[in-house]
């Protein structure tokens, strides 16, 4: 009978499993921005009761050492360690371990009670040390000998027993002790290292033809540039701009989505192409590639950055159409197939066919245009339907950018199911749209913001909350007056670090939609110039100028990680809090624009850092008004016509040496 051929053994006895952040079994990136924390937990364990050494292995992509972190134990067999992000691009990390014949020594020596056994005991840790010293050599090594000398001249086994337990030893032996038998980790993790300005940002969209000054037909980056300082004062730190390529004719939409249009008609932006031109080009009546870069220099100089729309897709004018047809679907008869969603149809914008045979040349004619922007000084993105495009188109193009250019941002325009919103995220966009415009109640709110804060899924989901687009006029906004207004985009800016308003309509309360039931704003700037009066008495431009300001100088509201909501015994009133470090943040709000509310607030005192038996101050950051509180259970209550929302600063009460009160 043939003998039965058996497994090659692995004398690697360690255990390693359930690492995190791991996204996917390391398919997909976790994220973090420069300079953040990445803390890396895994269950690291081992048969019988030896004594482990482990190590979190970290570098950039592409370098070949690794820097070493030891791990801590915590509990139930659940190791730590962290790492700093400290530059922009792919880092990678992993975890390895194994059996430490040393730490299992002393561990097993501290224990022994007979001095014969000690002795023995002894004996064999010298060895372990005179190997060390060997492997070690220089001033290390020479210690190391010395060391093992030591124990082998002891006064007493007791003596030698207690100068084994010296920590300065422990650490030149973690340093220089034979690793035998190390198990590493089946796979290799990586963490996408982005810019402060991915975490925490705030947009402001406007279309720049609306921007004419004076008698002029058509506005121009030239009108741009003079409302930079207006929005930058703001505290906006990005200006989106809508799509600024040349506008198809055929099939040119008229105003409020006609599908008759005069030939003074302008059109939608996002019919991108004409005979002037593609996607590479700029509409004419905006200025020259010259004028955009002066306003891209000229935002950059007061803090802004501009942020471009990619919209892939074409109008029948564009000139990929006769140049590429096979990039296009078509129909039975032969003709371009347009846009449907049925029963709507876009006979004005032209899907690419990313089936088509020649796919290849369209993917890298389509990162080209993301190139050739980049090349004009654009740094983000904001992409329109990403999610009609393939999954491994985005991931291939987003990655490929930012290996060369790893400060770039990709916002991902895509109001679809959750499934494929997380799977954008996941593929490389820096920051997420949201259901945040749709999400009105304490429930909803609550529910969805913890999800957004709590769930794994923030390890590579970055949410973007926006009140309004050019696309959406929530009904929320076009029944609840002026402190509808007020609230929503007070939410947007305190429940999460990045948020953006599309401007001018924001600004002036534009709440008048094109049918009921509908979220299609009435002459929509989509289609046709809007005048706007911007300075009008009742615009919103103090009250958002101060949302900023308050966010730019509070920590606490440039992150979304410690949001955590709090009890409040009226289910139209909703509290929340944001902490960093020793600062808390305590949000209070009336989510019923029309009336009066009031309740009773629970704060978890010592979750939040502050003290349970002496009174504290909350300083409303919105209104400059303080309130002196004590203890979990505070009275609050809301005007929504004065001001829907707190923006509570917590401060402890403290009695100096002088003997004066104050809060600090």
């Amino acid at each position: 009978m043939k003998k039965p051929t058996l497994p090659k053994a692995s004398r690697a006895r360690v255990v390693i499993e359930r690492v995190s952040p791991e996204i996917d079994g390391g398919r997909f990136p976790v994220k973090r921005i420069v300079g953040e924390e990445v803390i890396v937990e895994a269950d690291v364990f081992v048969d019988g009761h030896d004594q482990l050494s482990c190590l979190l292995l970290h570098r950039p992509v592409g370098a070949k050492i690794w820097d070493e972190v030891p791990m801590i134990a915590t509990n139930n067999d659940r190791w730590r360690a962290s790492f700093f992000a400290a530059a922009l691009g792919r880092h990678e990390y992993t975890v390895l371990a194994w059996v430490d014949r040393f730490l299992t020594w002393r561990h097993d020596l501290a224990r022994r009670k007979e001095a014969e056994d000690i002795v023995v005991a002894l004996q064999i840790g010298t060895a372990l040390l005179d190997a060390a010293a060997k492997l070690a050599g220089g001033d290390d090594g020479r210690h190391l000998k010395d060391q093992a000398a030591k124990l082998r001249a002891a006064a007493t086994p007791e003596v030698g027993q207690a100068m084994a337990q010296d920590e300065s030893l422990a650490i030149l032996m973690a340093k220089h002790g034979e690793r035998l038998f190390v198990s590493e980790y089946d796979r290799v993790l990586e963490v996408v290292v982005d810019t402060k300005r991915a975490r925490f940002s705030a947009w402001y969209e406007l279309f720049p033809r609306s921007c004419r000054t004076g008698v002029a037909a058509h506005g121009s980056f030239a009108d741009v540039i003079k409302r930079l300082p207006q929005i930058a004062a703001m505290g906006f730190d990005v200006l989106y701009l809508p799509p600024i390529h040349p506008i198809g004719r055929t099939f040119r939409k008229g105003p409020n989505n006609s599908l008759t249009a005069s030939p003074d008609d302008l059109g939608s932006p996002w019919a991108i192409g004409a005979a002037e031109g593609g996607h590479r080009e700029i509409l004419t009546e905006l200025g020259t590639a010259k004028d955009f870069r002066q306003l891209v220099t000229e935002a950059r100089a007061l803090g802004l950055e501009v942020a471009l729309d990619i919209a892939f897709q074409c109008a029948p004018d564009h000139p990929y159409v006769t140049q590429h047809p096979e990039w296009f679907r078509h129909r039975p008869d032969g003709s371009i197939q347009y846009a449907e969603n049925p029963p709507k149809k876009y006979q004005d914008i032209y899907p690419f066919d990313f089936e088509s045979e020649n796919c290849d040349a369209l993917w890298l004619e389509l990162k080209g245009v993301v190139d050739h922007w980049i090349g004009e000084g654009v740094r983000i993105f904001r992409v329109d339907n990403p999610h009609t495009k393939p999954f491994p188109f985005w991931e291939w193009l987003i990655n490929s950018i930012k290996v060369k250019y790893p400060e770039t941002i990709f916002l991902a325009e895509a109001f679809t199911r959750p499934k494929i919103m997380h799977r954008l995220a996941k593929l490389g966009f820096t920051q997420s749209y949201t259901y945040f415009t749709w999400r009105n109640t304490q429930q909803e709110l609550t529910e969805y913001f913890t999800e957004l804060a709590q769930h794994d899924s923030r390890e590579y989901f970055r949410p973007n909350l926006w009140p309004n687009t050019p696309d959406i006029l929530p009904e929320f906004l076009q029944h609840g007056g002026r402190p509808a207004f007020l609230l929503r985009v007070a939410l947007a800016a305190t429940l999460g670090a990045n948020y953006g308003i599309y401007g001018p309509a924001y600004e002036l309360l534009e709440h008048t939609a094109l049918k009921p039931g509908g979220e299609e704003y009435l002459d929509s700037e989509k289609f046709q110039i809007r005048n706007w009066e911007l300075d009008r008495p009742d615009n919103l431009r103090d009250f958002i100028s101060r949302l900023n300001h308050i966010r730019r100088n509070n920590p606490a509201l440039q992150s979304d990680w410690s949001l955590r909501f709090h009890a409040i015994d009226n289910p139209v009133m909703l509290c929340y809090s944001k902490t960093d470090d020793d600062v808390t943040m305590v949000m209070v709000a009336n989510l019923d624009p029309h009336n009066v509310q009031s309740g009773w607030i629970e704060l978890p005192l010592t979750e939040l850092g502050m003290p349970e038996d002496s009174p504290y101050q909350a300083h409303d950051l919105l209104t400059d008004e303080r309130y002196l509180w004590q203890g979990t259970r505070n009275f609050v209550s809301l005007n929504p016509h004065a001001s829907p929302v707190h923006i509570l600063l917590l401060r402890r009460y403290l009695r100096s040496e002088r003997d004066f009160d104050y809060f600090l």
